[in-house]
């Protein structure tokens, strides 16, 4: 989830470039083998001057690439990049990290007129929060670098000039949105990368006090489309929390239908009022709301629950993992935390306990 607004902030950037006049590169991950760092779909922008935004890697990778860019950036032609993270001197590029594991990365040219309009698309299906995918050609002897571009509900104009090519691409990315994975595949002659986009799941946080301020943001670069309500219009500022999608002044008398809740839709209660928070998880409980914590003790939560009169699975109180945090910072962490494992539908516990590799496909 992490894709959607990595995809956004990257996207508006090589626009601004593009209206300035500066070139840019593009690399994206499409392919990963044993263990990687960053899934498909990662994405990496290097510009002229050698400023970057986000990553392909956990570091390891970025110089090679960063050097590799700079000939996309003069030449203009795309690569396919395959590293190999083996502990092996000898194995490909010569990094021998000892991941043991493989990534393939795609560079292309960014800020091109063809890349531009299919980033102007992308940001239009991003700002409508609606799923798409994007079919790229990464290899073959034709098209590398164009794509198409389908989503649930929309006409696309999308064309490579070869109209079975684009019925095929069309195909493709509507099957790959369809299991909701990015992946890539051989098409004929074709090396196809698909990025399906999902819209992020939406987190509400009841509450906008001063240990908010660091959930919402943690909650947001993590992923989550925040939403921050609270009856106190004073509380509710961009200033205060700049990366909130939606600041919303409501009492729990509000109708659900206004917070827009639905199954993807999780809730933080910590309102710091105990009215307050039992009416707000009166109200969750009423709706499709996928996880609903509270803020405070056992024994608080479980009055809370008792007075409401019914309990229910999705209910988490105290919330948050237990990782012995302190403090507003330490505990938006463990909440965070926790709603990420509840959304993966992972039992959270030690990575060195985990036998398969970490984001292997």
């Amino acid at each position: 989830m992490k894709h959607w607004r990595e995809t956004a902030e990257l996207g508006a950037r090589i626009i601004r470039l593009a209206e300035l006049g500066e070139r840019a590169v593009l690399a994206t991950v499409v392919d990963i083998a044993g263990s990687a760092y960053r899934r498909p779909g990662a994405k990496f922008l290097i510009e002229r001057d050698g400023k970057t935004l986000g990553s392909v890697s956990g570091g390891c990778l970025e110089a090679d690439v960063r050097e590799v860019a700079r000939s996309v950036i003069d030449s203009g032609v795309a690569r396919l990049l395959h590293y190999d993270t083996g502990s092996d001197d000898h194995t490909v590029w010569g990094l021998g990290l000892g991941c043991n594991g493989s990534v393939d990365v795609f560079v292309q040219s960014a800020t091109e007129p063809s890349a531009l309009d299919h980033l102007r698309r992308v940001s239009d299906y991003l700002r409508e929060s609606e799923t798409f995918a994007a079919a790229t050609i990464v290899d073959g002897p034709t098209h590398v670098g164009r794509s198409i571009l389908v989503s649930s509900t929309a006409h696309h104009e999308d064309r490579t000039g070869h109209s079975q090519l684009d019925l095929n691409l069309r195909r493709v990315a509507s099957a790959a949105m369809t299991r909701g994975i990015s992946r890539l595949e051989r098409l004929d002659s074709h090396l196809v990368f698909t990025d399906v986009l999902v819209v992020p799941p939406t987190l509400i946080v009841c509450g906008a006090g001063d240990d908010a301020v660091p959930l919402v943001a943690y909650a947001a670069d993590a992923g989550f489309s925040v939403t921050v309500v609270d009856h106190r219009s004073s509380y509710l500022s961009a200033v205060r929390f700049p990366a909130a999608r939606r600041l919303v002044e409501a009492r729990p008398d509000v109708h659900a239908d206004v917070l827009g809740v639905d199954t993807r839709t999780m809730v933080v209660v910590k309102t710091h009022a105990f009215a307050h928070d039992r009416d707000w998880l009166r109200l969750f409980l009423e709706t499709e709301a996928s996880y609903i914590g509270l803020l405070g003790p056992h024994g608080r939560a479980a009055e809370i629950l008792r007075q409401v009169g019914k309990k229910d699975e999705r209910v988490f109180g105290p919330v948050g993992l237990d990782v012995g945090a302190e403090g507003p910072e330490q505990i938006a962490i463990s909440i965070v935390a926790e709603l990420l494992a509840v959304h993966a539908r992972q039992q959270a516990g030690h990575l060195r306990e985990r036998g398969a590799a970490i984001h292997a496909i």
